[in-house]
């Protein structure tokens, strides 16, 4: 039985590096009769993979996308390269990309050996991201404090507050935020006996305690929330925009910072959450198209003002217009 559990594991990685396979070949890999190929084959579909076949001259096995997603196998390289990208992904500034990240790379590198995870350490710190110029978050700290959270366990760290010694917390964690392209852990900190928001770039050392606990009732309405409300951020604007321009071009114009819904070919919905108004009007005026803001009052009393300012500047009047000709007169002169 143990041999053919680890013959199927080994078909399943085969299928999942080439589009096809001859069977021939494939058997011959697995150093196995074509009949015993097709009995694993079988049990690979028991178990959800939609493997395909073909038969003739150019037949053949695939492994086709199905309606779930069924337990992907990895080699070692394929692992540290998930694990590195999943780390990059959830430091980056991508919108709603955060949390899924974070999930995946915890139950990768919570099956990982310890050699493997030194590993991905060590080709994340030699990594330099782009994409945001905010404190970098160590994957290890990551991935501890977000199984901690989803544990129910304590946890013990270092942590350094600003302008202050670093010192030991042992807390009961409660949710990972990101607030301003940060990463925070909200947790009741028991030596405090108080909710607290702890940034995770200050954040070091961190180890499970071994003692789980019974989630207490934050108070607040949620974990953003609190964190905003102890960071002094204003909670974020929700603005959605119907655009008369193809969703491509939107997305083209707007990038990762706004999520664009096709309508038909002509129209398209966009939505973009920011604490200030300003970047989804300039990102509307890049689109170079008309556009109605469905929402909310506060940004569309704010795009008003801007075209009123914009309207202004067009048309100058008698007294901007005399206060021109006084100075290119007054140049002409020095000439």
């Amino acid at each position: 039985m143990a041999n053919t559990s680890s013959r199927t594991l080994r078909l399943l990685s085969l299928l999942q590096t080439h589009r096809r396979w001859a069977g021939a070949e494939l058997a011959d890999r697995l150093g196995v009769s074509e009949r015993t190929l097709r009995r694993d084959v079988d049990r690979l579909r028991e178990l959800g993979y939609p493997v395909d076949t073909s038969r003739g001259t150019d037949g053949g096995y695939q492994l086709a996308p199905g309606a779930v997603l069924p337990p992907l196998v990895l080699d070692e390289e394929e692992a540290v390269a998930l694990a590195v990208g999943m780390g990059e992904a959830a430091r980056s500034a991508i919108t709603g990309m955060e949390t899924s990240a974070i999930r995946a790379l915890t139950k990768v590198v919570q099956v990982m050996p310890p050699r493997l995870r030194r590993r991905v350490d060590v080709l994340s710190e030699a990594m330099v991201s782009a994409t945001s110029a905010q404190p970098v978050v160590a994957v290890d700290v990551l991935t501890v404090v977000a199984q901690a959270c989803r544990d129910e366990e304590r946890l013990c760290f270092s942590y350094a507050a600003r302008g202050r010694e670093p010192s030991s917390r042992e807390v009961e964690p409660y949710r990972l935020v990101t607030v301003g392209r940060r990463w925070y852990l909200v947790a009741y900190d028991l030596t405090r006996q108080d909710w607290r928001s702890f940034r995770l770039d200050r954040l070091t050392e961190a180890r499970p305690a071994g003692a789980r606990f019974r989630p207490r009732d934050l108070p607040a309405r949620d974990a953003a929330a609190f964190v905003r409300a102890a960071a002094g951020v204003p909670e974020p604007y929700a603005v959605e925009a119907l655009v008369h321009a193809p969703a491509a071009r939107v997305r083209t114009a707007v990038g990762q910072w706004g999520t664009v819904e096709e309508i038909d070919e002509h129209s398209c919905l966009l939505t973009m959450t920011s604490t200030s108004l300003d970047w989804p009007v300039q990102a509307l005026g890049t689109v170079g198209a008309e556009f109605e803001v469905l929402g909310p009052p506060e940004f569309a009393a704010y795009v008003r003002e801007w075209g009123e300012r914009f309207v202004r500047a067009a048309s100058p009047g008698p007294a901007s217009r005399g206060a021109v000709q006084h100075g290119q007169e007054r140049n002409i002169g020095l000439s």
